[in-house]
């Protein structure tokens, strides 16, 4: 799944690609927002990424639906 961090004065958003559940990552976001610390996310590859929580704007999450293949659909005349 990809998730998609907009932070607070940034022109772009951040992407990561997890194999976590967006219920835990909103719980971990929670609890860093409560402690005042830093919101951590490791990707697939091991590369973590630390955002201040207090700055996240917002997080989306977007299924990875997979490539489509082929050449479309072909309809009968």
């Amino acid at each position: 799944m990809e998730v998609k961090i907009g932070v607070q004065n940034a022109a772009r958003e951040l992407s990561v690609e997890t194999t976590s559940s967006p219920e835990h990552l909103l719980e971990e976001l929670a609890k860093s927002i409560k402690d005042e610390s830093l919101f951590t996310l490791t990707d697939e590859k091991g590369t973590t990424v630390a955002v201040p929580a207090d700055k996240i704007a917002y997080l989306n999450f977007t299924a990875d639906a997979g490539r489509a293949v082929g050449f479309g659909q072909v309809t009968a005349m």
